[in-house]
């Protein structure tokens, strides 16, 4: 038997001063949504191959919205609208009637993603220091409508 240490078959991530992280938890999001669908149509995924090399791999980030959901901090129903809007590769429009709903539960998932995102590096500005979420003001029809 020999004592050499085994090999890691983990892959290599590149230095994180080679790295580029995301600008918006949206677009570490949709990143994410493109490799996972990418994988599931039998592409193989591996570090540094890119254009751009990430902070992460794919599975991070989907640990991180794992986690809040074990937190109890997001529910089944924004991992739904994360992923079928993740898919579509585009968020929904609060100014389209039929997506408010989803567009309510979308700003929510992405609020409390971006901080467990920043932590991980994988979301780029400093800690407490992201933009806030966007907000848009819907009009309550008028009375008799």
């Amino acid at each position: 038997m020999s004592s050499a240490p085994r090999p890691s078959h983990a892959p290599v991530r590149a230095a994180l001063s080679r790295t580029e992280p995301f600008h918006s938890v949206e677009e570490a999001w949709f990143w994410t949504m493109a490799a996972l669908i990418a994988r599931r149509d039998g592409a193989r995924i591996v570090a540094g191959r890119g254009l751009v090399q990430r902070p992460c791999e794919p599975d991070d980030v989907v640990k991180c919205l794992d986690r809040l959901y074990r937190q109890r901090r997001v529910e089944l129903a924004h991992a739904r609208i994360l992923r079928l809007w993740g898919e579509r590769g585009t968020a929904p429009d609060p100014r389209v009637p039929r997506e408010r709903g989803d567009w309510t539960l979308w700003r929510e998932a992405m609020t409390r993603l971006d901080w467990p995102l920043r932590v991980k590096g994988i979301v780029a500005g400093g800690l407490g220091g992201g933009s806030a979420p966007a907000v848009m003001v819907l009009p309550f029809p008028e009375a008799g409508q």
